[in-house]
């Protein structure tokens, strides 16, 4: 049990607590939330012991096993499938006795030490540490790598491997998704709902923390507020009990009212796919939960350029990647083929890896294509956010000036007006940005990316470091937003309520994703369990062909070749009808683009253009069903063949 009794503490001059209390109990797993500052690190070094209350008493079970993430990690020549090792210490100190009674010749001390690995569960230790930085997103290639090889935020993924392998009963987790792609996040959340002990999790991602909470402890004006519950139960409850309070009233009516306004907008324009009819849902929910929020001080608009180009950006038959020195290509993309029109709302999905941020940084210009054409549009006016937007803020500069620059002849009154809604009030605008808080950095980012004006928002994560209150405060505004917004983040709340559709960015491709963020959960799980059949299979493989008979491995060759002849038949025709599929695809979506030109339905002369496309667009989706069927007869003829074969 954990347990806090009228503690109060300070930090410098700010309060952060006064006569607190808290009482979790073994097995609780609790999301601690608050605003930046108000403490909630500072709860982890109380139970920690790296600090002491300055009234009352911090009380926990003895004998718990506490595993906490270091915020920094050194750059190690140590391969990082050791370095997890290295975080279950009783066992490292136990093999170290075992092969110093080796060199002893000590046999009797020797059995003892291995009686006391098996114990530890240490003879698996090995593949549980690389189980963990795989799902993180590591490759097995990488597993001896030395730490140092990798950067800042590869590094912390290490780190999260290394918290999550050593033994504990409480585990103390800041913001561990901050250096996570959505894949990484989905495996960590299922990790954690399987956790035996009891979880303190300091998040801002409110997906993340309904799937794996249970109770939400909430930084309250210098108190503490457990919530029975995850985060949206949470956010319900202390929206009814807001809203008993009379002096809130008008101002939380007002909040519910500028969220309908924008959930009525897209009611009639949500229709077209589950991922549009997922964010109308969402939408209608931030209705109700806006009470919740009526206190944040964030609060802002992104306006959108005056003018806008149709369509405002052309990738044709791209081929994205990167060109060493050498004039060495790594291609990461091939055969993009993409028309941005104005008003899209489109969310990035992808493995780790598959080339979302490439795919971003190509749409804005700053990495050139291998191949192929990028045509921007007269009025095309680019806001892009980048995954490290913070290192090219001026740290010796204040808010103020970074606007100033943008736009020398702009108001002192106008630009003071607009920081205050990303959270910049009175003398913070003339503070130093070097002695900002991550948090703080990241709004100004997001400030000077929307003073831009634009008419295509490009957003690669633009959620790390924000708290609760700014993620919702940017989901709003980039739900109202009224330009096209493309959209990588982990972040599922602000997918959910801010885009329309889905690409799918995979194997070299980008192509539409028919489906939400559950159907891309369960494609992914499909396609890892795919991955592992496949290394399953060419194991198995291999360890057939090594154990043989010398004399019997030219029979095993042949064998598993004609097996391949076998199936090559069916891959082949199944490939094909895929092929057929997207072509069918690109000129069905061509045509329909051609039916949303409003002038062929009302002008006469045009009837006879209007018959032939709504003839064509029949033809075409009759098409696409047959090979769909032919398709899926393909598939499943191959995977009953592999079947058999496998017998």
């Amino acid at each position: 049990m954990i347990a806090l009794r009228q503690v109060s503490l300070q930090r410098g001059t700010q309060t952060l607590l006064e006569g607190a209390d808290l009482t979790l109990h073994a097995g609780h797993k609790a999301g601690i939330v608050g605003p930046n500052g108000a403490g909630k690190s500072s709860l982890f070094k109380l139970l920690l012991g790296e600090l002491s209350p300055d009234k009352g008493e911090v009380e926990m079970s003895g004998g718990q096993r506490i595993a906490h993430m270091d915020q920094e990690v050194e750059a190690l020549e140590r391969a990082i499938v050791d370095y997890v090792l290295d975080g279950d210490r009783e066992l490292r100190h136990t093999e170290a006795a075992l092969a110093a009674a080796r060199e002893q010749g000590n046999a009797h001390r020797e059995a003892e030490l291995h009686g006391a690995i098996e114990s530890l569960d240490g003879y698996s230790a090995p593949s549980r540490a690389a189980q963990l930085l795989v799902g993180l997103g590591f490759v097995q290639a990488d597993l001896e790598r030395p730490l140092a090889d990798f950067s800042g935020g590869w590094r912390m993924r290490v780190n999260l491997a290394r918290t999550l392998f050593k033994p504990s009963d409480l585990l103390l987790l800041d913001e561990p998704t901050n250096h996570l792609d959505l894949d990484a996040l989905l495996w960590l959340e299922q990790w954690l709902t399987r956790y035996p002990g009891t979880l303190l999790l300091i998040s801002h991602d409110r997906d993340f923390l309904d799937a794996v909470c249970d109770h939400i402890a909430h930084f309250d004006r210098q108190n503490l507020v457990l919530y029975r519950g995850n985060y949206s139960t949470f956010e319900r409850t202390r929206a009814e009990k807001l809203a008993l309070q009379q002096a809130e009233a008008a101002k939380q009516q007002a909040r519910r009212e500028e969220i309908e306004r924008f959930v009525a907008r897209f009611r009639y324009q949500a229709n077209k796919a589950r991922a549009a009819q997922s964010r109308l849902k969402t939408l209608e929910r931030m209705g109700d939960i806006a009470v919740a929020h009526a206190d944040s001080p964030f609060h802002f608009t992104i306006p959108c350029a005056d003018k806008v180009s149709h369509p405002l950006l052309v990738l044709d038959e791209a081929r994205l990647g990167y060109r060493d020195e050498a004039g060495q290509e790594t291609v990461q993309l091939d055969g993009v083929k993409l028309t941005l029109l104005p008003g899209q709302r489109i969310g990035l999905l992808g493995p780790n890896g598959a080339g979302k941020s490439t795919l971003i940084k190509s749409l804005t210009g700053d990495l050139p294509l291998l191949s192929g054409k990028r045509v921007a549009g007269e009025h095309l006016a680019i806001g892009y956010f980048a995954q490290h937007q913070l290192e090219g803020l001026d740290l010796t500069s204040t808010p103020f000036m970074h606007v100033q620059r943008l736009s020398p002849t702009a108001a002192d009154l106008d630009i003071r007006k607009f920081l205050g809604g990303f959270g910049f009030h009175g003398d913070d605008v003339f503070a130093e940005v070097g002695r900002f808080s991550g948090g703080e950095k990241a709004r100004l980012a997001l400030a000077l990316v929307a003073w831009h004006k634009p008419n295509l928002l490009l957003l690669d994560e633009p959620t790390n470091h924000l708290d609760l209150e700014m993620r919702e405060a940017l989901t709003e505004a980039l739900a109202s937003f009224e330009g096209t917004v493309i959209i990588v983040s982990h972040d599922r709340h602000l997918l959910r309520a801010t885009v329309d559709e889905f690409w799918r960015v995979a194997d070299h491709r980008v192509e539409p994703f028919d489906g939400d963020l559950e159907d891309y959960r369960a494609w992914l799980k499909a396609r890892l369990e795919g991955e592992r059949r496949e290394a399953r299979a060419d194991k198995a493989d291999r360890q057939a062909v090594t154990e043989a008979p010398r004399e019997d491995r030219k029979t095993t060759r042949r064998v598993a070749a004609e097996l391949r002849e076998k199936l090559r038949p069916l891959k082949k025709q199944r490939d094909r009808t895929e092929q057929a599929m997207e072509r069918v695809q690109k000129e069905l979506a061509a045509v329909e683009e051609m039916l949303g030109d409003a002038e062929l339905y009302t002008d006469p002369a045009r009837k006879e253009e209007l018959t032939s496309r709504l003839g064509r667009q029949g033809e075409l989706k009759s098409r696409l069903e047959d090979l769909e069927a032919e398709w899926l007869a393909a598939e499943e003829a191959l995977e009953a063949m592999e079947a058999e074969l496998g017998g």
